[in-house]
């Protein structure tokens, strides 16, 4: 697949063949990103495919996927470059044996500094940077995919620490100054919304939000994922965990959990949906027991409804 593609329609069909099942609104999203060259912020529930579709993206592209996970704490040392402090070390152990035979010949203390200048402008030059998924990103030859998920797990000041790569794919390092990106990056950002993002980063980029899938559009999604899955079990089971988002519930059963759900079926040689058997995998569509203990008694009928809806 070349680097850039040409259209939507193009996007939507290579997303299909790497298993990722989008809607137009997605790929129109993909697309500007590429056309515009601008970061795409992509918000929604977890488990929706806002990883994946950065996955796909560099597969989609042929780039190599770069990713930085966000956490509370991040600092730059862990997102952007280190220093080689042990060949910086090595170095200096090597030029204070050097420094007699550096200073040979020199003629004054102007001079004997313009010399020793010379080694710290080496001391810190990129051949001592240890780069970081940031630094990565803009160094790699023919571009990357830069994934930075989670970004509302982490601080404000990281936040804003990101700005001027986001707005001109440049970092500033103070004792090299300004390192701008070789090949342009395809950046994504991820957010599950436990926190609001800044809006001096939303102004620098493009806005996709990802809800949980329409019924038709799911059903697509488990038959290119679980292929082994019976027409008539992929309808029963998508109508059910349709159902199940309608309740309340701490944490809704996302895209993942119902990929998860039709693999644990296939594998139970299930060729259609019942009750005893939904309790006893409930764990896989369910992550908190309070949950799986409220739905239990709504289970039968559920059950009943999803059966109703793939006749």
């Amino acid at each position: 697949m070349s680097s850039s593609a040409n259209d939507i329609d193009e996007i939507r069909s290579g997303f299909e063949k790497s298993g990722y099942i989008c809607s137009s609104q997605i790929a129109t999203s993909i697309f500007l990103a590429q056309r515009l060259q601008k970061p795409l912020l992509i918000e929604g529930p977890p488990g929706v495919g806002k990883t994946e579709l950065a996955k796909a993206t560099a597969e989609l592209v042929g780039k190599p996927l770069i990713r930085l996970q966000c956490y509370e704490g991040l600092d730059e040392a862990k997102a952007l470059y280190e220093w080689k402090y042990g060949k910086q070390l090595l170095y200096t152990q090597v030029l204070k044996e050097k420094l007699g035979d550096l200073m040979t010949g020199a003629h004054g203390l102007k001079e004997s500094m313009s010399r020793l200048h010379d080694f710290d402008d080496t001391f810190f030059s990129e051949e001592f940077l240890e780069p970081r998924p940031l630094l990565k990103a803009l160094w790699q030859p023919g571009g990357a995919v830069l994934l930075i998920d989670e970004i509302d797990k982490s601080d404000d000041e990281f936040e804003a620490f990101l700005l001027e790569l986001l707005a001109d794919y440049q970092i500033s390092v103070p004792e090299l100054g300004t390192i701008k990106a070789r090949t342009t990056p395809i950046v994504f950002l991820t957010s599950n919304n436990t926190r609001e993002i800044g809006d001096a980063l939303k102004r620098r980029c493009l806005h996709l939000y990802i809800p949980f899938p329409e019924a038709a559009l799911e059903k697509k999604i488990i038959a290119a994922r679980v292929p082994e899955a019976s027409e008539k079990l992929r309808e029963q089971l998508v109508a059910f965990v349709q159902g199940l988002r309608e309740l309340d519930l701490k944490k809704k059963p996302a895209v993942s959990e119902t990929i998860d759900w039709a693999r644990t079926l296939v594998l139970l040689h299930a060729q259609d949906l019942d009750p005893a058997m939904v309790r006893e995998t409930l764990n896989v569509l369910l992550k908190f027991q309070d949950d799986i203990d409220n739905v239990e008694g709504e289970v039968n009928a559920l059950t009943s409804k999803a059966q109703a809806a793939a006749e």
